[in-house]
Order: C-alpha cells, then structure tokens, then sequence
C-alpha cells in the first residue's frame, strides 16, 4: 500500500527540489511536478515527489485523521 502525505514547504532549493517538514522531520524532496510554490505551502507528497499544492485547512485535517489512526506523533507541529 501507498501513502501520500501532506508536507508543508519549509525553504525552496536549487534543481527544482524543496525542504519540506512534517512533526519536527524535514527532508529534500522534488518539486519538479508543481509550479510556483512558496515557502508555507502544502504539497501531498509521495516517495519524495511533491505530487500537487493542496489547502492548508485540507492539509491539517488529513493530518489530525493520520495523527488519530496513529501513523503520526499526537500534538506535533506539521
């Protein structure tokens, strides 16, 4: 089974690529696939590829459910 997350964007890189974070982890991931993405956005990401912008509200909300089913660490900041 695949997962695809929401990711806020913590700082845009060279060559396409963004830090991202979620519950204090951060990771260099591509960004190749969306167009003008800002520091804060949200992206739903999957095995490395942010697959495409998505609302913050929507993006917290996914969230709150995966920190519920356990996937995530309760009360972290995303």
């Amino acid at each position: 089974m695949c997962l695809a997350i929401p990711v806020k964007v913590a700082e845009l890189l060279d060559d396409d690529m963004a830090r991202v974070t979620i519950d204090g982890v951060s990771k260099e991931v591509s960004i190749a696939l969306v167009d003008g993405l800002r520091v804060g956005d949200y992206v739903v990401l999957h095995v490395g590829y942010a697959l495409s912008r998505i609302e913050p509200e929507e993006a917290e909300r996914t969230l709150a459910l995966l920190r519920e089913a356990g996937a995530l660490a309760q009360g972290a900041d995303a």
